[in-house]
Formats: C-alpha cells, structure tokens, sequence
C-alpha cells in the first residue's frame, strides 16, 4: 500500500490518492508540472547481497531471477515513529500512522487553509499530541482507504443504478436531473450532481473513467464497478464532512517535529 500525492498542484488541492498497485507519474493529473509521486507503506530489501553475475556487455536481460524480499521496514522516519510513542505513550503502527496522514489530506478545511504552501511543496502533515483524536482520525482514514481500493464493504450496496434498453455502448454522455446518460437510451441513475463533479487531482472521476471507454460496450462487470466507484465518491464525501468537523481540534496543540 502506498500514498499518492503531488509536490506542486496548479489549482486547488485535490492530489492524494493511496494505490496498491505500482503507478505512474499522471496518476492524479495530467499536467507536466503536477507529477505524482507514490510513497510506499513499507519498503523490501533482499536478505542477502546478490551475487556478482558475469558481464553480459550492453546485453540487457528481460527476465532477472526472482529475489526473496524478505526484509521488511516501514517507510516512516525514525524521528517521526519516536516523538508519536513519546507522547502517545505507545507505540502507534505504520498502518495507523498511514490512515491518520490519508484522513488528514481530505480534510476540506486543511487543504483551504494551507492551499498557497501546497502549491509549491508536498504536504506537510500537523499531528495532534491527542491520542484519542489520532485513533478518531485514523479510523475515518482507514475507511477512506478501503473505499479508495475498492475493498470497503458499504461497495456491496451501490448507490447508483443502471437503467435503460440498448447496446450498453458509451457514447455521447451528457448528465441531467441526476441521471448519467451513457447513450441516447441508457444511464446510470442516483448520481447526485456533488458526486458527478467530485476530482481527485485534475480528474473528474465519474466523468473520466466512462471518456476513457468511449466507443466501448460495458460489460456486466463494466457496470458494477462503475455503480461502486460512484459509491465509493458518495461515502468519501459523507466522510470529509465528519473529518472537517474534528479537523480543528489537531492544530489546537500539535507534535513538534
């Protein structure tokens, strides 16, 4: 599991994404200058050195053998995970520690607050010296995550419904009174107009993911994971509202670094 975000961003900040999967550099956005960056959860190393090979010239070789990663260590300094246990009087996990930063990046009221610094630099992340706050924040982190990789539970009742006669072939999409159209004749319906518009970085998610299979028919999978994604925006939203009203109990006494 890793962490998705930007250095600089050209408008308002919407760049933090958490990914399971290797990624690129436009995951969040398109432009040049709002290139992402992934920072892995934990990082692997080999538990042995590998073996001088021969020298193949300028030969390169496709497949290499496989190497045992058997060395695993979270990718947190050490400064960090020492001052957390200090005035936590525990110590919090690389995991726990993940979800608060992820649940603190979608605070609508950080991301105003600080809007000119994260336009010129990554994120920086104030940690409350409240532990009870922490665990608050970091299970609202926790459920954005597994809503994010599409592993929540709340996905298995979606909030949107396919409806209509026809090919299932994207088309011309054109979004009225709540409803999706995908064609002339069919659409996804109970898409609120909040949902329909929400970005993660430069994309609108519900626009982009259906622009990206223009000309394509949607299989039955096609359209439930669409339902879900739409589930998924819908959940994050209610989320941010509960992680707005908390959000200004953190910088009433933070962890000095």
């Amino acid at each position: 599991m890793g962490l998705i975000t930007n250095r600089q961003v050209n408008g308002e900040f919407r760049h933090a994404l958490c990914s399971d999967k290797i990624t690129n550099d436009c995951t969040v956005s398109l432009e040049t200058r709002e290139r992402s960056y992934l920072f892995p959860l934990y990082l692997y190393s080999d538990t042995k050195k590998p073996k001088k090979s021969k020298s193949l010239g300028n030969v390169m070789m496709l497949f290499e053998p496989e190497t045992p990663y058997n060395i695993k260590r979270p990718n947190i300094s050490e400064t960090l995970q020492k001052s957390l246990s200090s005035t936590y009087k525990k110590e919090p996990s690389p995991e726990e520690i993940f979800y608060y930063i992820y649940a603190l990046l979608y605070s609508e009221t950080y991301r105003t607050k600080f809007a000119e610094f994260l336009k010129i630099d990554f994120p920086r992340v104030p940690f409350t010296t409240d532990y009870k706050l922490f665990k608050k924040m970091g299970v609202h982190g926790k459920r954005l995550v597994d809503l994010h990789l599409m592993k929540s539970e709340d996905l298995n009742t979606p909030a949107a419904k396919y409806q209509g006669m026809g090919g299932n072939k994207v088309e011309k999409m054109r979004f009225v009174d709540g409803k999706l159209y995908i064609n002339s004749e069919q659409y996804f319906e109970r898409i609120t107009k909040d949902v329909w518009q929400y970005q993660v970085g430069g994309y609108q998610v519900c626009d982009k993911w259906l622009k990206d299979r223009k000309g394509r028919v949607l299989s039955v999978d096609d359209i439930k994971h669409y339902c879900k994604i739409v589930t998924a925006l819908q959940k994050t939203i209610e989320i941010q509202k509960e992680i707005n009203e908390i959000y200004p109990e953190i910088e009433v006494e933070t962890i000095a670094m």
